[in-house]
């Protein structure tokens, strides 16, 4: 049975929703990643630069979604498709360097500081980013945007990954288990690749 398009005005309502939720995901990505770089800079600790980057990465995606449902591109296919591609794109951009320097600091043995910063900080994101992603599911199913959708499940996924990075964290802090870190980073790694991936394809992830 064939789904009915959605109407005009309907559209336009879901696009002020979109903006709204994506406006305030941004804000709090932004604010994430750069505590997120400074602590990772400042410790060393490559999994909570990967994390800050990440936020970075999820920023531009929740950018290109404001964008996407903005004036005439709200019924806009090809716009649409843009926006599903850059979100994707983003993705691949963080996974290499989150593989080389977790690998260096594993074979080096270098063990970052602790930071309690970092803890709090990924403990934070475990209570929002599910918040903000099922918002963007739902809305991307109802305004039938992969592009929406698929960042919605990011910002899922970035909920799990909160958690591992907070075990890792943890680990470190805690107990001097300095190896958790950069194994953290590579579950990053790997997580980025198969989102972006599906992002691309228009599958949810």
């Amino acid at each position: 049975m064939a789904v009915p398009p959605v109407s005009d005005a309907r559209m336009t309502a879901l696009a002020s929703r979109i903006r709204r939720v994506s406006w305030a995901s941004l804000v709090w990505l932004a604010v994430e990643g750069v505590v997120a770089i400074i602590a990772g800079l400042s410790t060393g600790s490559i999994a909570l630069l990967g994390y800050g980057l990440d936020s970075a990465v999820q920023s531009l995606g929740s950018g290109v979604i404001v964008w996407r449902f903005t004036g005439r591109r709200i019924g806009s296919a090809a716009a649409e498709q843009h926006a599903q591609k850059i979100v994707a794109t983003s993705f691949f951009l963080l996974a290499p360097y989150l593989v080389v320097a977790a690998l260096s600091q594993l074979l080096t043995g270098t063990p970052p500081e602790g930071s309690w910063v970092g803890v709090a900080l990924a403990a934070v994101g475990i209570v929002l980013m599910p918040l903000f992603g099922r918002a963007k599911r739902r809305l991307g199913v109802l305004a039938e945007s992969a592009a929406t959708a698929g960042e919605g499940a990011q910002h899922l996924i970035c909920a799990g990954l909160s958690a591992t990075i907070l075990v890792g964290l943890f680990l470190n802090v805690a107990f001097g288990v300095w190896w958790a870190d950069p194994m953290a980073a590579l579950i990053l790694a790997a997580v980025a690749v198969h989102a972006g991936t599906r992002t691309w394809r228009g599958e949810s992830c």
